[in-house]
């Protein structure tokens, strides 16, 4: 009878022994990148080559590169991170929802967005720039755009800017997609296109496109790409000093070069932690 008490104490013992272990190994959200199936959820453009484009390979560009460059700071490997789509019109829902857990998504920092969200970076200052066909030498300043066909996807403000503020005789023209645009000043159906120079070059870099077109490099509007993340979260903090290492190891600019440098893409200096340009 004693031997039958201490038999099943034990047992009772062990079994709480192994509960205790299973819930040591669930660490949450807070494993290193031996987690095992913890993951971090990461927003970012789909359709947009150089940057952030789902292919059938996985995920490419900028973007990608730097938003994998962060997660594994933060202690997450490659095949930890689980890709979102974040449409620009969805990105501070997706955070305030907690959709996700950042965004990199040629994320512009605002002063309107940053009441809703806080932002990382900034990580790059892009410029609003038009591209134009590669033997094309009419347009060398936005004011040559008077007279020419300007075009940029529906709904844009880039286009707008320039015929309100620089070209005002531009004639233009809005088509669905980037891609469309591209098309038409392939086939001289237009003569510009006009974005944030970082998005041009994404396009331009593209292999079927390489060599038939080119950056203005007008500068026309500073551009603060920042890494989004929910209002008042802890995630800010590292994903700046994941930044900070990033620059300072040279990955940064590699992933500038190889996803933006074959449109010649000359990108500012990596701009420091907090530094907005207005």
């Amino acid at each position: 009878m004693k031997l039958r008490k201490v038999t099943a104490a034990s047992a009772t013992v062990f079994a709480l022994a192994l509960t205790a272990t299973a819930c040591g190994g669930d660490n949450g959200g807070d494993s290193g990148s031996d987690g095992g199936d913890k993951t971090i959820t990461v927003g970012i453009k789909f359709d947009q080559p150089g940057l952030g484009q789902k292919t059938p390979q996985g995920y490419a560009g900028f973007d990608v590169d730097v938003a994998t460059y962060v997660a594994k700071k933060l202690g997450y490997n490659e095949d930890q991170i689980e890709w979102k789509e974040a449409k620009s019109a969805d990105r501070e829902t997706m955070l305030q929802r907690g959709d996700v857990d950042f965004i990199a998504a040629t994320y512009s920092i605002t002063p309107e967005r940053q009441e809703k969200v806080d932002f990382a970076g900034p990580y790059l200052l892009a410029h609003q720039d038009v591209l134009v066909r590669a033997d094309d030498n009419s347009i060398k300043a936005p004011s040559d755009l008077n007279a020419k066909k300007l075009c940029s996807v529906t709904g844009s403000t880039s286009a707008q800017n320039v015929k309100e503020k620089l070209a005002p005789k531009a004639d233009l023209q809005q088509y669905p997609t980037y891609s469309a645009c591209l098309t038409g000043l392939q086939n001289k159906a237009i003569d510009a296109l006009t974005t944030d120079d970082s998005i041009l070059a994404g396009y331009a870099a593209q292999e079927q496109f390489k060599g038939k077109f080119k950056l203005g490099g007008f500068k026309m509007t500073n551009e603060n790409y920042g890494i989004g993340v929910k209002k008042g979260s802890e995630l800010k903090a590292d994903i700046n000093k994941a930044l900070e290492d990033m620059v300072a190891d040279g990955s940064w600019q590699k992933a500038v070069d190889e996803n933006l440098g074959p449109a010649n893409y000359k990108n500012e200096p990596a701009p420091k932690i907090g530094d907005i340009k207005s």
